[in-house]
């Protein structure tokens, strides 16, 4: 039963963080294709540099997204680290985008509107966030999770075998803990070890 309660509170979790991530990734989708066709249709810019251009401001809205909302339970004691790794991951998963876009573009040589659309939105940007969201979780917001914990005190049950010190541990090892605080407190350790 412990081991199912165990599975369902990190499946859970997990369900938590992507929905999280995939809303703060839909916002930034909505900057990426706004700005993408602007750049591209209304201001004449080569599709790989509207590619970037529109990328790299949708990074800037995920990362104060995921910082400050999707993963903010995962703490972390240095941020420069984090900014720096969530660039580069963020850079990584660009690349993947513009080079959907100057393949299709270049390559293969589909040089409309709609097509440098469906290689960044139905190819690029699927392969680029699943890799943003793997390296995000993986190396990025690696952070401690932030419980709320109150204070417990466990006290061990008296010992059997002398009565005249109730309060001294059963000499055989440790003594059972038999309180429901203490079974909490050791759920909880077991938990954090997994």
């Amino acid at each position: 039963m412990k081991a199912l309660r165990n599975w369902h509170d990190r499946v859970g979790h997990l369900l938590h963080e992507t929905l999280k991530f995939g809303a703060v990734g839909g916002f930034g989708v909505i900057v990426n294709v706004i700005v993408f066709n602007i750049c591209r249709n209304h201001l004449g810019l080569a599709s790989v540099r509207s590619s970037v251009i529109s990328t790299a401001l949708a990074i800037m809205v995920n990362y104060l997204g995921n910082r400050y909302w999707a993963f903010r339970h995962r703490t972390s004691e240095d941020s420069r680290r984090e900014f720096v790794l969530f660039m580069a991951f963020s850079g990584v998963g660009m690349a993947i985008e513009a080079g959907t876009v100057a393949i299709s573009h270049y390559w293969l040589g589909y040089p409309s509107l709609l097509a440098d659309n469906v290689a960044k939105y139905a190819v690029g940007l699927p392969l680029g966030t699943l890799f943003r969201f793997w390296s995000y979780r993986t190396w990025v917001f690696t952070g401690t999770h932030h419980v709320d914990r109150k204070s417990v005190r466990v006290v061990a049950p008296p010992s059997t075998e002398d009565n005249t010190e109730p309060d001294r541990p059963a000499p055989s090892g440790r003594a059972r803990l038999d309180t429901e605080a203490a079974r909490l407190v050791e759920d909880e350790s077991e938990t954090s070890r997994a």
